[in-house]
């Protein structure tokens, strides 16, 4: 999957969501997104790492002790 194939499900998601709201007021869609992709995100490059998370840091760019807040943070260690 490339990364406009992830924009495009993204970008379909968000107007599925804005037409199922339909007349109320949407609010807090950045946590929303941010918090349905990184969990699935974290999920999978920790996989792909073997739970290593010196190297699932490296893959997705961020400090260890940022991934390890996030893991934390999602339940995920």
């Amino acid at each position: 999957m490339s990364k406009d194939s992830i924009q495009e499900a993204v970008h379909k998601n968000l107007e599925k969501y804005f037409k199922d709201l339909g007349e109320q007021q949407a609010s807090n869609i950045y946590d929303m997104v941010v918090l349905a992709v990184e969990k699935p995100m974290l999920e999978m490059v920790m996989a792909r790492a073997e739970s290593n998370q010196s190297q699932a840091a490296d893959m997705l760019g961020i400090n260890r002790n940022t991934l390890r807040k996030k893991l934390q943070q999602h339940g995920l260690l």
